[in-house]
């Protein structure tokens, strides 16, 4: 977890020019008027270009201090594709029902006090380039009550000190230093010093693929809780009390020695490089995943999300693996609970939308243990809403909560008897301008010193066999068990 340490042969690709630390100087002396006049925080920042080619989440998960909250999320396949973020400007979270949309003003009052470039002025910058706000939601309005979960609030996102974005042949850095009423412009231009100095490339470390000592695995319950939990959820279904809900189960790793996210991060990006891979770090816990599933991604007035419903396994024989995609497609059960999804979401983008199509059939989605059923539905919007506030409005779909969602949401806890905490959450970012992009947070495991919980679900409908949906989590949780046993 150290930081790299340089030569005097060797130049971090992490540093500012002349022209952007006068940028900068300026913007900080704009700062520290603003913060002093009007009595609040404001913030000077600067983004510049740097080599394509620098793993952008190794140097933060290498850079990171003992204190430092970071951020990574990748989508390897996409051309490259990544955000990263490391350090703190300035934070928000909320809570309550209503915490989409009060996260989404409280950044919006962040940004309208940030000094910084101009996009326009860069137009072949990558998405994420620039002040962003990194985090995620939890999947309750409330959730993450339990003790580890307790450094994740229900809504937390973060504008770091430092971020870099990807895609392609184009990179950015951008710092971001925050003007407290009584800062001299130089407390920033130190700050932002100490922190580029403190950030160096390095290699991922590497799992060790034969511990002196094996973890331990263990149920958090056992397997026949979910099973009863699934009946019971069937039978309220074929009483016609609603048409589906997803029941979860989480499985505990218990490690001899703490674990890093950063050789889980990284063998999970090689391993599912068409998912959003993603690391949320505190100084208590890392919230790890690589999921399948786009929440929403918002650019300008135009809007892209997926349906996805429906799960079978790989096989190593490509015949087979085609058999099972093929019934897949033809299965009554999971196209029946595909276009429960695909309607919600239709239902959800309506009302702010001049319109919302969805793809006549659902494809199959191939990741490395799984494949799934789903639609790409694409938006334009009347009016730019918030990436948040859309976020808000899609949350949850009935791929990880139910419907109707009045009647399936309160019972899911009552049935699993867990704290989901930010599983089946939201994790992502959004921009100055309100555009952003978050997924849906699957195929993932909070990892709190020596202990990994991993976490994994299963749509239930009126045709769900208990067995089969036991057995479709084993399958799930196989994109983060083999990496920490």
């Amino acid at each position: 977890m150290g930081n790299g340490v340089a030569t005097l042969e060797q130049a971090s690709p992490f540093q500012l020019d002349a022209a952007a630390w006068a940028r900068l100087e300026r913007r900080a002396e704009r700062a520290a008027v603003a913060a002093r006049r009007g009595g609040t925080t404001a913030y000077a920042s600067v983004t510049v270009a740097v080599a394509a080619e620098v793993d952008l989440a190794a140097a933060v998960l290498a850079s990171r201090r003992p204190g430092d909250r970071w951020f990574c999320f990748e989508q390897p396949d996409r051309d490259g594709y990544a955000v990263c973020g490391l350090g703190v400007a300035a934070a928000v979270e909320a809570a309550g029902p209503r915490r989409f949309e009060v996260a989404a003003r409280a950044c919006r009052a962040i940004a309208a006090r940030v000094f910084a470039d101009d996009p326009a002025a860069d137009p072949r910058r990558p998405a994420g380039a620039g002040p962003v706000f990194c985090g995620g939601f939890a999947f309750a309005h409330d959730g993450g009550a339990a003790p580890e979960w307790e450094s994740l609030a229900p809504a937390q996102l973060v504008l770091p000190e430092l971020s870099l974005a990807r895609r392609g042949a184009e990179a950015r850095l951008t710092v971001t230093a925050a003007a407290e009423p009584g800062d001299l412009p130089g407390d920033l231009i130190a700050r932002v010093r100490a922190r580029l100095e403190a950030t160096w490339p390095a290699p991922m470390p590497l799992l060790d693929p034969d511990p002196a000592e094996r973890p331990r695995v263990a149920g958090a319950a056992p397997a026949a809780h979910y099973e009863e939990a699934v009946a019971r959820a069937v039978e309220r279904i074929r009483a016609g009390e609603l048409d589906k809900v997803v029941l979860a189960r989480e499985v505990d790793v218990h490690a001899p020695g703490p674990i890093d996210p950063a050789p889980v991060l990284d063998a999970l990006r090689a391993a599912f490089p068409g998912c959003y891979c993603f690391c949320v770090g505190t100084p208590q816990a890392a919230f790890v995943g690589a999921s399948p599933e786009l929440l929403v991604r918002r650019d300008g007035e135009r809007a892209q999300t997926v349906a996805l419903a429906g799960t079978t396994r790989r096989s190593a024989d490509p015949a087979v693996d085609d058999h099972l995609g093929e019934q897949l497609l033809r299965s009554g059960k999971d196209r029946g609970e595909q276009r429960i999804v695909t309607d919600r979401i239709e239902r959800a983008l309506d009302p702010v939308s001049l319109w919302v199509a969805a793809a006549e059939e659902p494809v199959l989605v191939r990741v490395q243990n799984v494949q799934h059923l789903a639609t790409p539905i694409r938006a334009q919007l009347a009016e730019p809403v918030p990436t948040l506030e859309l976020a808000g409005r899609l949350h949850p779909t009935p791929a990880v909560g139910g419907e109707p969602h009045d009647r399936a949401t309160p019972l899911i806890p009552a049935l699993e008897g867990l704290d989901r905490g930010w599983y089946a959450g939201a994790v992502g970012w959004t921009d100055l301008a309100e555009d952003g992009e978050l997924c849906v947070a699957l195929r993932c495991a909070l990892l709190r010193d020596r202990l990994a919980r991993l976490y994994a679900g299963c749509g239930i409908v009126a045709d769900s066999v208990p067995a089969d949906e036991l057995a479709e989590t084993e399958v799930k949780l196989q994109a983060l068990l083999p990496l920490l046993t």
